[in-house]
């Protein structure tokens, strides 16, 4: 599975895969480098709300609260509040316009996908509403629209193409 998360300010991409023996657990900072770590299912244990887990021979104790996007993490005698989207978050706020068309000079993906179709050309001038392009994410088809008049920069993507999360998919000029 696909994640993205924000804690103390700083934003990281995660993907957590899980075999029969575990969890292979791989933790990019923004501007930084893939990290993987591995857990052992049989150093893990979850119960009455806490998960119990030994990491790098320490061993660790979880209390978790959620709220929405908010997990608050209890351990070690400190607390820590980590925002935390699945791919269907991502995909959620992404099509709210939390980074819309007009935020920014350029459209850019929230979560990786593959490009299906492009509605846009350079040069080419969008109203507010306008499909800009269609992506997949998670198996659904999402349209991707401009939040305000302006005009078609470039088009760094094309129909096909597989992307990752942070995409720059198209730039545009007002």
């Amino acid at each position: 599975m696909y994640f993205q998360a924000e804690a103390n300010d700083i934003k990281y991409e995660i993907n957590v895969h899980e075999s029969r023996t575990g969890w292979q657990v791989s933790l990019k900072p923004d501007g930084g480098d893939w990290t993987h770590f591995e857990f052992s299912k049989t150093d893990y244990q979850y119960m009455d709300d806490t998960i119990s887990f030994v990491f790098q021979n320490a061993s660790y104790l979880l209390d978790v609260t959620a709220s929405g996007v908010d997990y608050t993490v209890y351990t070690r005698g400190a607390f820590r509040t980590v925002k935390l989207y699945n791919e269907e978050k991502i995909l959620h706020e992404s099509l709210k316009g939390r980074k819309s068309l007009g935020a920014t000079d350029s459209l850019v993906s929230e979560m990786p996908g593959k490009i299906v179709k492009i509605f846009v050309s350079p040069g080419q001038s969008v109203k507010a509403g306008d499909p800009i392009l269609i992506m997949e994410a998670m198996k659904m088809e999402n349209e991707l629209r401009a939040a305000h008049e302006a005009t078609i920069k470039t088009v760094h993507v094309n129909e096909g193409q597989a992307i990752e999360a942070n995409t720059v998919l198209v730039s545009f000029s007002k």
